[in-house]
Order: C-alpha cells, then sequence, then structure tokens
C-alpha cells in the first residue's frame, strides 16, 4: 500500500475502536492498527476477513454518482449500507461501531489506496438484526490522499468493530469511479461578426493533478464545437477538434446567426464530462 493508504486505514481504524473502548479498558486494549492490520492481512481475496459474525450488503457510495475530486477542497462522500448481525450482538455505541471504505485496486489485499470514515457511521436498527447505516468518507486531495495514477474504478466495502476485539473488513461490494476534476473554457470571436464570415473559438481542456495539486492541460481528446441560437435552449454539434499538446482546443466555423458558442468534452474514465460557459457573439 502507499503510505498515505497505510495512514488512512490506520487513522479510521483507530478512530473507529476508540469510539467502542471504555475507558476503563482503554488502557489495555489492543489498538485499531494491531486489529484492522491483522484484518487487512488475513483478507486473501480481499473480500472478507473476520472474527466478528456480521455481513455487510446493499453498499451504495455518493449516491451512485462518480467521485469527483480538485486540487484542494476536501470531498466529503457519504456511503449507505446495511449491517445484518446476530440477534444477540450487542450493537450500542459503547460496544459496537462500523463504518464505509472504498479501496483502489482489484481487492482489499491488493490495494494501493484506501479510505475509511474518520468516523463511525450512524446506524438505525430496522429490525433485531438489521441496521441500515449512513457514512461519510473524507477525501482530502491538498493532503496528498491521490496519485493520478488512482484516477478511475475503486472497490466498496465497510468494516465494523467491537469493544471484544472483534472484527471484520470486507471489500467486493460494489464500485465506484474516483475521477480529475476538469475545466473546458471557450473564446469566440470576434464580436460582433458580419455574417457569412468566421467565427474561431479558442479554449483549453484541463484537469487536476493530485500530485501537485495543480490543473494541467488534458492533451489528445475529442472535443466538440456546440453552438445555440439565441433564444432557444438546445446546443446543437457543428466539429468535433481534438486538444493540443497543452489541451488547447480551436475551431473555426461560418457566422450565421446571434448566438452562443461552446466546446464540450464526453469524459472519459478518469475525467468528467465538462462543458464550457456559452460565449455570445452579436452576428450583423
Amino acid at each position: 500500500m502507499h503510505m498515505r493508504a497505510t495512514v488512512a486505514a490506520v487513522s479510521g481504524a483507530l478512530a473507529l475502536s476508540a469510539l467502542v473502548v471504555p475507558a476503563a479498558q482503554a488502557a489495555d486494549a489492543p489498538s485499531g492498527k494491531q486489529a484492522f492490520s491483522s484484518a487487512s492481512a488475513d483478507a486473501g481475496t480481499g473480500t472478507t476477513a473476520s472474527t466478528l459474525d456480521v455481513t455487510f450488503s446493499d453498499v451504495k457510495v455518493n449516491s451512485g454518482k462518480n467521485i469527483v475530486v480538485g486540487t484542494t477542497n476536501v470531498v466529503s462522500v457519504p456511503v449507505t449500507y446495511t449491517v445484518t448481525h446476530a440477534a444477540d450482538l450487542d450493537t450500542g455505541s459503547d460496544h459496537f461501531a462500523t463504518g464505509p471504505l472504498i479501496y483502489h485496486g482489484s481487492s482489499l489485499d491488493a490495494a494501493d489506496n484506501l479510505f475509511i470514515s474518520d468516523d463511525p457511521a450512524t446506524c438505525t436498527a430496522a429490525s433485531s438484526t438489521v441496521l441500515n447505516c449512513k457514512g461519510v468518507i473524507s477525501i482530502r486531495p491538498a493532503d496528498g490522499d491521490l496519485y493520478n495514477s488512482d484516477a478511475g474504478t475503486w472497490g466498496a466495502g465497510a468494516l465494523a468493530v467491537t469493544s471484544d476485539d472483534e472484527e471484520k473488513m470486507q471489500g467486493g461490494l460494489g464500485t465506484t469511479k474516483v475521477q480529475r476534476y476538469s475545466k473546458l473554457t471557450v473564446n469566440a470571436g470576434p464580436e460582433p461578426v458580419t455574417k457569412g464570415k468566421t467565427i474561431t473559438s479558442t479554449g483549453k481542456l484541463s484537469r487536476a493533478n493530485w500530485e501537485d495539486n495543480a490543473y494541467h492541460g488534458y492533451t489528445g481528446q475529442p472535443v466538440k464545437l456546440q453552438f445555440r441560437k439565441a433564444g432557444t435552449s438546445t446546443y446543437t454539434t457543428v466539429k468535433t477538434v481534438t486538444s493540443d499538446q497543452y489541451g488547447n482546443v480551436k475551431a473555426t466555423a461560418t457566422a450565421a446567426y446571434d448566438g452562443y458558442w461552446r466546446f464540450s468534452f464526453a469524459g472519459t474514465t478518469t475525467t468528467p464530462a465538462v462543458n464550457a460557459t456559452g460565449d455570445y457573439v452579436d452576428v450583423k
């Protein structure tokens, strides 16, 4: 694992375990690091590591939407899931804690980055054996939480720990995408322009670089030039161009009507779709 992944896992485990160890036992209790290091090491296929008889299901990350991360702002990712447990398990907050996790890699034991919720999830009993839980995973790009190579598909899972030193950590419960925030600009001109003359639109497609916390051009990507006639609400694609080695784009078209010109990028697995704000050009 990256060092940042190890730190994230340990801090998440400690946060969970600290809240389920009664004060009188705290001095003698094993640390969350010990508990969750062993859980991860025993994962085998990366699907389940357990001394605790619970199962996790119905994991939904970020309401099913991709997670888009820029260069500075903390991204708070909501996660909902279900915990099924034995009827005699004490799930009180002084004995039991659970939280969601996401990881980059084919399985938990093969993960090269991992995020666990900072705080235990909030759970509501649906029955004597079922908890419906809501947690939040925080991603802090300014703290070096991500490498550019982390962009793409991540696995989802959850973990639980008790004050009796029982734990379970499980992956393979779904997937989500973590993407590099994208930006796209446009400047159309001249303005005003004579009908029948050429309008030139220039702009730049860029995306977050998680390793230097800056935005750099996204090169070699298809970008559409689109036009929306004044008084209408729909953009029509005029042509497609490719971003150059700096992420710059340039396209020309014939002036026919007053309206808005923009560039549009459809997105990739690692980078979300983005539209430039339309630039109005008056045609004389």
